[in-house]
């Protein structure tokens, strides 16, 4: 039994399902009995010996060890399952979910993510990444020219791991490669030229594709093969293995430009654990936040769409901003497939922060990978940069849209700050990123698929845009600290029925509740509107009249919670994905 998880281009995501009762993943208790099932078994501690013969003696095979979460793949049969999740040992049981990706078409434009994000300036300032690691985990990374800096390479596709580390090649990685997975699908390759391009292939024309953070050094662990494809238990492994390669690269930050709709609770989600379990270990979690801000196949308008692991309160979600393919902040507008909150069960403050992730030209892979070969007219026409123009395209540069692109933004400029003190902690560095974000945005704006025609609006609520527009040289100039033994977790949104009203809860020892410089009005933006466009207040968030659809009470169900029920067959697209095009 497997379920979607797709990367987030500009790919239309389905909400997810709801977790059933107990510790079996509802969508486990109806399986054909007679069924195998790969299967993430999480454990009350972390399994030994003994743990893993209770699901051998019922018939399961042990296939990988996730101790990260303490947890372990097994393909077991479907009958044994129920018996298994009433063992003591066991806290939680989940399929080991596929992971897919679809691509995404855009109108060809000039993107100016590094101005838009002040990393020009903060790049003339000598931050740029110096002596910092981001674990990429991702489809790969081919090295063409524009990537020197990545240090290690390791792919999780197949039964056992492939390692290239600096002069030590995998017998996987072409010879025409230094250290590098061959990207296959195109993904991967995309996200580390938004990160350390050089911008090598393009310095002689009137624009430069660099990345934001050139000199940081990336960790290339594989988890999807040419059509996109993997695993949860891939990514976890890899995960785990960003972990243990922690010290030996100075990793501070995991870049996942991936994820799935939320089908359990961020407390039972093996992915969320995962992210947690780095987080704790001194790494900053950068995640996409999904492209299902158009879905209003539930009522809701897109709201409630965050996907998985981006709903975990611990880690930094993002969503695409578009920068209008002009160098000024001050016209850039959300994306309209852009993800948005609360999340799904948990109800999360989602996304943290938005970045620009529209129409965004990076580093391409080989003609031969699926999104370069799919979509041949993205290639970058040499017109737009080079001076002296040309009918030709760049086989060097690509385009692509989605919160996939926002995501490596926000993680360059973390980079950029634990350069600059590396001290700080992962709250420290996500604290600093939101209360710096700029939190100047109209009411709402529109915008017009190319292809079909069809107009989205979106207001700038901080279910739409979090915390604001990151911007670099601001984050960079702070210098306020987090509170020893507080942390920075996304607060949860909570639904008072006698008024109407949706509010903030902040946990103990959270930071945004603690003292003025970190206060909700300070981070989130003290201007209240009353009515159906409520954007930001220090404490009613949302307004009774509420924006969730044309069926207000079907989309307050779904994403509040009321009246939810397991739908059967394959309710809101489980295990596909639509492509859908950049904003104009």
């Amino acid at each position: 039994m497997k379920r979607t998880l797709v990367f987030f281009l500009a790919t239309f995501l389905t909400s997810g399902l709801f977790a059933g009762s107990g510790k079996l993943a509802k969508e486990l208790e109806s399986l054909d009995p007679s069924a195998n099932v790969d299967v993430i078994v999480q454990f009350k501690q972390a399994p030994t010996e003994a743990q893993h013969q209770k699901v051998i003696s019922r018939g399961g095979v042990h296939k990988k060890s996730l101790d990260l979460i303490k947890a372990a793949l097994y393909s077991m049969p479907a009958a044994s399952l129920k018996d298994l999740s009433d063992d003591p040992d066991v806290a939680y049981i989940s399929p080991d979910r596929a992971v897919n990706a679809t691509s995404s078409t855009t109108t060809m434009g000039l993107d100016y993510f590094r101005e838009a994000m002040n990393d020009l300036t903060a790049q003339q300032s000598s931050w740029t990444g110096q002596g910092v690691g981001i674990a990429v985990i991702d489809s790969g990374i081919s090295n063409l020219g524009d990537l020197s800096n990545v240090v290690h390479a390791e792919s999780f596709l197949g039964p056992t791991s492939t390692t290239s580390a600096s002069s030590t090649m995998s017998t996987s990685v072409s010879a025409n490669f230094s250290t590098g997975n061959i990207d296959g699908y195109g993904h991967g390759t995309h996200v580390a030229g938004i990160l350390i391009g050089s911008g090598r292939h393009s310095q002689n024309g009137s624009y430069t594709f660099g990345g934001m953070a050139p000199n940081a050094d990336l960790i290339d662990l594989q988890v999807l093969n040419s059509t996109g494809s993997g695993t949860d238990s891939n990514v976890i492994a890899a995960i785990q293995r960003a972990v243990a390669l922690q010290n030996t690269y100075n990793i501070g930050i995991i870049n996942l430009s991936l994820g799935q709709p939320v089908f359990e609770s961020y407390t039972l989600d093996p992915l969320c654990q995962a992210v947690e379990q780095a987080w704790q270990a001194g790494i900053v979690v950068v995640v996409a936040a999904g492209n299902g801000g158009r879905n209003n196949s539930a009522g809701t308008d897109g709201y409630g769409t965050i996907a998985s692991p981006g709903n975990d309160p611990y880690v930094i979600t993002v969503g695409a901003m578009r920068t209008m393919d002009t160098i000024t902040r001050s016209d850039d507008l959300i994306a309209s497939y852009s993800s948005k909150g609360p999340t799904l069960l948990d109800h999360i403050v989602k996304p943290d922060i938005v970045a620009p992730g529209n129409q965004i030209i990076s580093t391409a892979a080989l003609p031969s990978a699926t999104l370069e070969a799919t979509y041949p007219g993205n290639y970058a026409p040499y017109a737009i940069f080079m001076p002296s123009g040309g009918s030709g395209t760049s086989p060097y540069y690509f385009q692509l849209s989605g919160t996939s692109m926002a995501t490596p933004v926000v993680s360059g400029a973390a980079a950029l700050l634990l350069q600059q003190n590396q001290n700080l902690t992962p709250d420290q560095v996500k604290a600093r990123l939101m209360k710096t974000a700029s939190k100047t945005f109209p009411t709402l704006s529109t915008a017009t698929d190319p292809v079909t025609g069809v107009v989205y609006t979106s207001y700038y609520d901080l279910f739409t845009v979090g915390a604001g527009y990151l911007d670099v040289w601001a984050a960079l100039n702070n210098t306020d600290t987090v509170p020893a033994g507080e942390t920075a977790l996304s607060p949860t949104a909570v639904y008072n029925s006698s008024t109407g009203l949706v509010g903030l809860v902040f946990g103990s020892n959270v930071v945004w509740g603690s003292n003025v410089v970190w206060g909700s009005n300070v981070v989130w933006g003290s201007s209240e509107v009353s009515g159906s466009n409520v954007v930001w207040g220090s404490n009613v968030v949302w307004g009774s009249n509420v924006v969730w659809g044309s069926s207000t009470m079907q989309g307050f169900n779904v994403v509040w919670g009321s009246n939810v029920v397991w739908g059967s067959g394959t309710p809101h697209g489980e295990g596909a994905s639509l492509a859908i095009h950049g904003d104009n």
